[in-house]
């Protein structure tokens, strides 16, 4: 006879799905989420599903309402623009540290990743692979920093503007990005810290136009078919009625 899976695993693998779900906007942005409907379609019982509901809020991936529930966070641009300040006060600070602290092996190490990264293909459908390819840069750089709670906070940063980072991926953008990490490397293995991190901020920096303009496309992707969703492995379809594109707010 096979054992059910404890609550705690239960409950764990519904916050990943649902994180999953939110991450790529398969769960409508803006949409409250009606958990009788997501239950059924995760085969799971509400107490498991609040309580992926209640940590996914406290990560920042779902809004909580009083005697309303949850709702899908919008896709909205002054909040993306504010966690696009806060990824460059985050990989900054992080790079400040590692001119200090990383080893030359280390940082000849993560040179020779970016440089075999130059030879991935490019294009609308290889922007996921490009994506896995740019965190990893990221992630690898600030673990150089030897402070394992910046990497930590960069790797949930790197979740909640996933989708966004990938539209704008997809806009093409690759040649001038590697470029610049290359450059970023060169300062670090300098130890030219205000230069690198001059030139991280402005690699992450971008205009409230800009992020209006991804922000535009990731709405016709949303409602278009959602390559990134569908790359997860996620339902084709969300668990209750998406809102027309015309109801998203300007």
């Amino acid at each position: 006879m096979t054992e059910s899976p404890a609550p705690a695993r239960t409950a764990d693998r519904v916050h990943e799905l649902v994180k999953a779900m939110a991450v790529t906007y398969r769960l409508p942005p803006g949409e409250r989420i009606n958990e009788v409907e997501l239950a059924r379609l995760l085969g799971v019982s509400r107490t498991p599903l609040r309580e992926a509901l209640n940590r996914l809020a406290a990560e920042g991936f779902l809004s909580a309402t009083a005697h309303r529930g949850y709702s899908v966070r919008p896709l909205d641009p002054a909040q993306v623009m504010a966690l696009y300040e806060y990824r460059a006060v985050l990989e900054t600070g992080a790079l400040r540290l590692a001119c200090l602290r990383a080893g030359d092996a280390e940082i000849a190490e993560l040179t020779a990743f970016a440089e075999r990264s130059r030879d991935a293909p490019e294009g609308d459908r290889h922007a996921l692979r490009l994506l896995a390819l740019d965190e990893a840069f990221h992630e690898r750089l600030a673990a150089l920093s030897g402070n394992a709670e910046m990497l930590r906070a960069l790797r949930a940063l790197n979740e909640r503007i996933r989708f966004i980072r990938w539209i704008d991926m997809r806009e093409g953008r690759r040649d001038v990005t590697q470029q610049e990490h290359l450059r970023i490397l060169a300062h670090l293995a300098a130890r030219e810290a205000e230069p690198a991190c001059r030139l991280m901020q402005r690699h992450i920096a971008r205009r409230l136009d800009q992020i209006g303009a991804m922000i535009r496309a990731g709405f016709a992707e949303i409602y278009t078919g959602n390559a990134l969703a569908a790359a997860a492995g996620l339902p084709a379809e969300p668990p209750f009625p998406t809102p027309h594109p015309s109801q998203e707010k300007e």
